[in-house]
């Protein structure tokens, strides 16, 4: 015997509705061509199922045999076929996240439990990179995906901004500018700043204010290798910092005052990969773009700290 399961599914709709015109319509055939499938499936059943008259269709004690095991049969089968399209579909294996000091700040945590939820079966590991490594592993290819600070000069580096944040000034409670609301970037230039990445040119533009000098007058550099060692110069009065106004939250420091810089651009954390990026890559991206987008209220007191 070999029943197909659209000859089955004939069979049991005209099982339920024990009427050929109801049942055609359900399965989108001609009452034709449905009479045909049922007397094929008597044919190969070797047994009348069903009972027809000018005013009723009703089953026979074999169509009710048969019945039962036709729907057992189906359902079994549309188990099956949905379990092998759930594995098919299943995602798993390591994806490998870098980040710099304090990641996507308030969205690390949705962003992370986000992807977790949507893809138990990966596995997410997440590692804080030196300043000294602005693409958080992309470079030496440790991390698959990184949140990190624009503008880095890599070739061909994708990016997707997650949020844009201003831009302060650290500065010791003894400079000539503490107590100020905020400062002008020209107000800064003369003093020494400190820097954490002194390769990457795009960097030490942006965080040297390079926009607001003139090209005979570069800054002066302090360089520093971890922001612990950058807050203690700043206190110590040596150097200023120009660092994104997170800081005010997830750097308070004895002795350091944290000053907007009104006329300064802002900082960008966006997601990077590579053209190395995997399918596992892509799902992160969509996870934190989506949940960017729907935690309007976090990113907004991320882009207006102060408002």
């Amino acid at each position: 015997m070999d029943l197909h399961t659209r000859k089955l599914r004939a069979f049991v709709v005209l099982a339920e509705e024990l009427n050929f015109s109801r049942a055609a319509t359900r399965l989108f055939l001609a009452q034709q061509a449905l009479s045909r499938l049922i007397r094929e499936v008597e044919d190969e059943v070797g047994a009348t199922l069903f009972t027809r008259t000018t005013r009723k269709v009703e089953l026979t004690s074999a169509g009710l045999a048969f019945r039962d095991g036709a729907v057992a049969a189906l359902a079994a089968l549309d188990r099956a076929s949905a379990e092998a399209l759930r594995r098919e579909r299943a995602v798993s294996g390591t994806l490998h996240l870098g980040y710099t000091v304090a990641a996507a700040l308030e969205l690390t945590e949705p962003i992370s439990s986000e992807f977790r939820s949507r893809y138990p079966d990966v596995e997410l590991q997440a590692r804080e990179y030196s300043l000294a490594d602005p693409t958080a592993g992309l470079t030496s290819g440790s991390a698959d995906v990184s949140i990190i600070r624009l503008p880095v000069s890599m070739p061909g580096l994708h990016t997707a901004p997650l949020f844009t944040e201003p831009v302060v000034a650290l500065v010791s409670k003894g400079h000539r500018l503490a107590g100020r609301e905020s400062v002008r970037a020209i107000e800064i230039l003369d003093d020494p700043i400190t820097l954490s990445e002194l390769d990457d040119p795009a960097r030490r533009e942006f965080w040297t204010l390079a926009a607001f000098r003139a090209p005979e007058s570069p800054a002066v550099v302090v360089p520093v290798g971890s922001v612990t060692e950058e807050v203690q110069i700043v206190a110590s009065g040596r150097a200023v910092a120009i660092t994104a106004a997170a800081a005010t939250r997830f750097m308070p420091f004895p002795g350091i005052e944290h000053l907007p810089i009104s006329d300064a651009p802002g900082s960008v954390v966006a997601l990077a990969w590579t053209e190395r990026a995997t399918s596992l890559v892509t799902r992160f991206v969509e996870v934190a773009l989506a949940v960017r987008d729907r935690e309007t209220n976090l990113v907004n007191g991320i882009e207006h700290p102060l408002s």
